[in-house]
């Protein structure tokens, strides 16, 4: 073989290869979307030139409302694209956007789609939508500055009243690997069809810590986001299970399965983490079903969190549950907050269609002269509300005598 054809072959060898590593540099945009103009107006686009009819569907379109057997929800409104030249799509928000981060999809013919010409989804359930941020006021919690960084990290632990290896998601503030300092803990919960990674995802947790501790607006804490489904050992795709597909009709929801087995994780984080353990240096909260986990495990271990809060919490087990967790509400209240919490928060939307439990659970608390927080929003049962309880809440942690 001669030294020519060598390196012909070998030349084709490596064009070879190198297409194989590099074919995902030809699935190229074809258009900017979404562009956030500099009005704050945010443009969309599709190249979709034999659809016939192409809608945006968004959380900062008006909300839809619509009957569920949980009762009535909101959902993000809908708005028709209009065809341009060459069958490219379009549609601008005929009003400036507020900062905050916004989810949305797109319809092609009534196909629920992604955005091509945008990278950035996030999964909630079984859904995956575009995100863009709009810069500004709160929303600059959301991003990433140039501040230091904590670490976000993925552990397991053994549950022997669950009977599996479970897995949670743990955020360390900047600088825990080398300052040799102990650190009060905040347990942060997720919502129902949730899991470990929504609060990092969806909720921009580790973004929002390291922006309020470099600001000297929150004290540095470790911050535990469990997995509250009794029932599996972590989120879709990253567990035994494999790829199985996400799903909000699980066994042992609100079962009282979860909170019984809760000092498990306290325990585990105390002996693997530098934490201050006591009940003062204990903060936990939560979203909906966490927010239901919070209040049933704070006032079931009425020692163990001084910090406590119910974000758009749900209250009242299912009427087929019977949990000794549930059981002697009132006692157990009683016996809680006798111990003086530092600090009870509740907070809520005022179109949640929690509204009116939240509503009647604080009368109790009332009636009972129980001290608590209320802090209520506009809207409903969305993350919006959530990241904003957020950013409300850890300042308020580990502050309190």
């Amino acid at each position: 073989m001669t030294m020519k054809r060598i390196l012909t072959l070998a030349v084709l060898a490596a064009a070879s290869l190198g297409a194989l590593a590099q074919q995902a540099l030809w699935g190229q945009a074809s258009c900017v979307s979404p562009e956030i103009n500099a009005d704050n107006t945010v443009t969309f686009r599709l190249k979709a030139p034999k659809a016939v009819r192409v809608q945006l569907t968004g959380d900062f379109l008006p909300a839809q409302k619509i009957s569920t057997p949980r009762g009535e929800f909101e959902i993000p409104g809908v708005a028709d694209m209009t065809e341009t030249d060459g069958g490219m799509w379009q549609y601008t928000t005929p009003e400036p956007l507020a900062p905050e981060l916004y989810s949305y999809t797109m319809l092609v013919d009534g196909l629920k789609i992604n955005d091509p010409s945008n990278v950035h989804r996030i999964r909630d359930v079984q859904s995956v939508t575009d995100v863009f941020l709009i810069p500004g006021e709160r929303a600059d919690l959301y991003a990433v500055h140039d501040v230091p960084h904590g670490t976000v990290s993925k552990q397991w632990y053994h549950s022997d009243k669950l009977g599996m290896d479970r897995r949670l998601t743990v955020y360390t503030p900047a600088g825990y690997e080398s300052s040799g300092k102990r650190y009060p803990v905040f347990y942060l919960l997720h919502g129902m069809g949730g899991d470990e990674n929504a609060w990092t995802e969806l909720g921009r947790a580790a973004q929002i810590l390291d922006n309020l501790i470099a600001q000297g607006k929150a004290e540095p804490m470790i911050v535990v986001m469990t997995n509250g489904n009794a029932a599996l050992q972590a989120a879709p795709g990253e567990s035994s299970l494999g790829f199985a597909a996400p799903t909000i009709n699980l066994p042992k929801t609100m079962d009282g399965s979860f909170e019984d087995a809760f000092p498990e994780v306290v325990n585990f984080i105390d002996r693997n983490y530098r934490t201050v353990r006591s009940k003062k240096a204990r903060a936990i909260a939560g979203l909906s079903m966490g927010g239901f986990h919070s209040m049933h495990i704070s006032k079931q271990y009425p020692d163990m969190f001084d910090y406590v809060g119910l974000f758009s919490a749900a209250m009242e087990p299912y009427k087929e549950v019977h949990s000794p967790v549930y059981d002697d509400l009132d006692a157990k209240l009683k016996a809680q907050f006798s111990r003086k919490p530092a600090l009870y928060w509740i907070a809520i939307g005022d179109t949640d269609f929690l509204y009116e439990a939240n509503k009647a659970y604080r009368k109790k608390l009332d009636d009972n002269g129980y001290k608590y927080e209320y802090y209520e929003t506009p809207q409903g049962h969305i993350w919006k509300n959530w990241r904003i309880y957020l950013t409300e809440f850890v300042p308020q942690l580990f502050k309190k005598s």
